[in-house]
């Protein structure tokens, strides 16, 4: 079965949101746990929560892949400003656990001047206080550009968080607009990026897609969406991601700069190129 959702709203709650993803003929979505860009969060209702559990279990729907604020930088050089990103991560993981089984992906942020090595501690030290609990989720890296001083933008790097949180709990989210804004030719040799994705890190650890075509060229770290097969990438790569065997199994997300009906489109796009 394909996961195909999009990022949708769920200011009215879970339930209505899993509506709104039926209507449009998605059977996962993401959903931004806070305001993208701020830190204000909505107060959960535990029951809306365990009604939405039962209508996603009943229409079969895949993993939701919820969204860390863009504005939650873990290795920021302010020292205050880095501990409160680490209590956002704090909450929001706590909050994540009313929708149990599911992920929270995050940017793994920017370390501006600090250095790599710096920043990469940073994030795991805040990673593992935020997952000591043993809160039901599992924690997504996502696939980064490269732009400036962005965290994630080569797999070794996932590869030394990961090793460095130590946990289980810890996997990766694959952007098909990042990776090849970040050099990996993902449209010419999909299954090379694959399998160096799987010699340094592991292809168990890949638990997501962000599915974006790309307004600017390969290696370009610039990070501009694209509708599906209107950029760099073209149709013929989401082709070949829905029906690779190991791809075609994990929620593909769509982030593409589109409205509502248009991800129905989208969505619709991707089931009809299975083979």
């Amino acid at each position: 079965m394909l996961y195909a959702g999009c990022h949708l709203s769920v200011s009215n709650g879970f339930v209505d949101t899993v509506r709104t993803a039926q209507s449009i003929g998605a059977n996962t979505f993401a959903f931004f746990t806070r305001n993208p860009r701020g830190s204000k969060a909505k107060k959960e209702d535990p029951v809306d929560c365990q009604n939405a559990m039962v209508a996603m279990k009943e229409a079969s729907f895949g993993p939701l892949v919820a969204h860390g604020a863009y504005t939650m930088n873990l290795c920021t050089a302010e020292a205050g400003a880095r501990e409160f990103a680490c209590e956002v991560l704090c909450d929001d993981l706590r909050r994540m656990a009313y929708l149990p089984g599911n992920y929270y992906n995050f940017h793994p942020g920017s370390h501006v001047g600090q250095g790599t090595e710096t920043g990469i501690s940073q994030i795991c030290d805040a990673l593992k206080k935020a997952l000591a609990p043993g809160y039901p989720v599992t924690v997504l890296l996502e696939t980064m550009a490269g732009k400036g001083s962005e965290i994630g933008g080569r797999f070794e790097e996932l590869k030394m968080i990961i090793d460095g949180v130590g946990s289980n709990d810890v996997g990766v989210c694959l952007d098909t607009c990042h990776v090849h804004d970040g050099g990996y030719d993902i449209v010419n040799d999909l299954n090379g990026v694959l399998m160096e994705f799987d010699r340094i890190i592991g292809l168990d650890k890949l638990k997501a897609l962000h599915l974006n075509d790309s307004k600017n060229p390969f290696g370009s770290h610039k990070d501009r969406h694209e509708l599906l097969g209107n950029g760099n990438l073209g149709a013929g790569l989401f082709e070949n991601v829905v029906n690779h065997p190991v791809l075609s199994k994990l929620p593909m997300i769509l982030e593409t700069p589109n409205t509502i009906p248009g991800y129905g489109e989208e969505i619709a796009m991707l089931r009809g190129m299975v083979r």
